[in-house]
């Protein structure tokens, strides 16, 4: 092997090591933020949802409660119009209770990619949720501050068979509490779709976490959801009827 060869080959296996070290430490991150809220055994919050559009506005107070990431139920607590709305997701499946007809009803596939309480967000969005350590190839592609908060930029691409909707992610997470502070979507195309902020951070019942999420689909021009957790309490005891469809109408 002649001598440029030989260099040629000590920087190809030294840009290896380099690229695999950054997907590991990638990795390691990414595993970091997703126990901080997979780790979870159960919830209780109460929050403030705010829908925007470019000629009204709407808030709704709900509460909630959930177990690990396959049970998932929660009350519209104002306003009057809608109070006692129930929605759940056990596992793979969505249920409504609609109090002003007083019926439960199983939502069909056909409507799983209907807006979620009138927000940006869908039914889809709440029942198929992806993990990002095990669906996607990462890698650390830069550092940025956000919000006073020094963080890595990740780059998400969705392994060949992952049962994932975007084509690429791109997350900010802090360096010292591991939140997720913004997230990029992007489609199949890899045009930007919408953006997730993670703002006003807070401690709730010991972990160090954003208490207000804002959701903006960037093709619906004028459109914006926020959500704003008022109480966030884990690793409680939770009956499990509250995941029952039987018992939706007694949800307070």
């Amino acid at each position: 092997m002649t001598n440029n060869n030989m260099k040629k080959l000590v920087f190809i296996i030294c840009l290896f090591s380099f690229l695999t070290s950054f997907t590991q430490e990638a990795n390691e991150i990414l595993k970091q933020s997703e126990e901080k809220i997979r780790g979870i055994e159960s919830s209780y919050q109460e929050m403030m949802i705010k829908i925007i559009r470019p000629k009204w506005s709407k808030e709704m107070v709900m509460k909630g409660w959930s177990i690990g990431e396959d049970y998932f139920a929660s009350v519209v607590l104002s306003p009057a119009k809608e109070k006692g709305t129930v929605f759940l997701k056990r596992e793979n499946e969505v249920w409504n209770y609609i109090p002003s007809i007083e019926r439960t009803i199983k939502l069909p596939p056909s409507m799983m990619m209907q807006n979620w309480m009138g927000t940006d967000f869908t039914n889809d969005d709440l029942v198929q949720r992806s993990s990002i350590q095990n669906d996607y190839s990462n890698s650390i592609i830069g550092e940025e501050s956000v919000g006073g908060l020094d963080c890595w930029i990740i780059e998400l691409i969705p392994n060949e068979d992952a049962p994932v909707v975007w084509g690429k992610l791109v997350m900010w997470i802090d360096k010292i509490d591991y939140m997720q502070l913004k997230t990029q979507f992007f489609d199949e195309y890899n045009e930007l779709v919408s953006i997730m902020h993670g703002k006003a951070v807070k401690n709730f019942d010991g972990k160090k976490l954003p208490s207000i999420i804002e959701f903006i689909p960037l093709e619906k021009e004028g459109n914006k959801t926020i959500i704003e957790r008022l109480v966030w309490e884990f690793d409680l005891h939770i009956n499990s009827r509250f995941f029952m469809p039987n018992y939706m109408k007694n949800l307070r």
